[in-house]
């Protein structure tokens, strides 16, 4: 099974304001593995790159003007994703600017299925962060190289976590049958859950949470505290 761990860095956050991208980063995962192959580019977006945008990612638009614009590099982009499963960590932002400059590139929007990392973590891991470096933390993955946000780096980072939380199942998507993260595209750009289970609740009745209690403290050195707890 062929995934695409994909990120873009952009001039600013709105592409209806007419922000452009200014970097793709691509990872290829087969079978859940990082396989070494990669798709990066640098975008020159013909326009000025925001003073914050510049402060995450460090591109400037003297920097990128030397590049090709995205209706150049768009096939070899379309050429590497193929009609593979894609990741990306908040989806919408950047399916809404990949989508938007494949039209202004005279390209059908993708119609892959998308795997969005950022809701895949919030439903894991209710209110707790759910930022790319929240994560990385969480799941000790080294991002000691992310000094500054870069498409390349971040897919890379995003893949490792992926893979992580693609075989890492919790407690309620065990027993509620799992629940896809897997989703597909409208035709705007927007996308929507493909095959989602809501996860079942199974409310623990007071006098079942004593007879567990009263369970547990027979149970001489247990496995939970020998080998520490269970991130669940």
């Amino acid at each position: 099974m062929r995934e695409i761990a994909v990120d873009t860095e952009t001039t600013g956050l709105y592409w209806t304001a007419g922000d452009k991208i200014t970097e793709i980063g691509c990872i290829e995962i087969i079978d859940k593995k990082i396989t070494g192959k990669s798709f990066h580019a640098y975008v020159n977006p013909q326009r000025k790159v925001s003073t914050k945008a510049a402060e995450i990612s460090g591109l400037t638009y003297d920097f990128l003007k030397n590049f090709k614009t995205f209706d150049y590099v768009a096939d070899e982009f379309l050429n590497f994703i193929k009609d593979d499963k894609i990741v990306i960590h908040n989806a919408p932002f950047d399916v809404g600017f990949l989508n938007f400059q494949l039209a202004e590139a005279e390209k059908q929007p993708m119609k892959n299925k998308i795997v969005d990392t950022l809701a895949m973590a919030k439903r894991k891991f209710p209110g707790a962060p759910a930022t790319l470096d929240a994560l990385c933390s969480r799941f000790s993955v080294d991002a000691s190289k992310r000094v500054k946000h870069g498409a390349l780096i971040d897919a890379e980072l995003l893949a490792q976590i992926y893979i992580i939380m693609s075989v890492k199942k919790t407690q309620k998507e065990i027993f509620s049958g799992g629940g896809s993260e897997s989703t597909q595209l409208l035709a705007n750009g927007s996308y929507i859950l493909d095959n989602a289970i809501v996860p079942r609740e199974f409310p623990v009745a007071p006098h079942e949470a004593q007879e567990h209690e009263k369970l547990l403290s027979k149970i001489k050195e247990p496995l939970w505290e020998k080998w520490g707890k269970i991130d669940l």
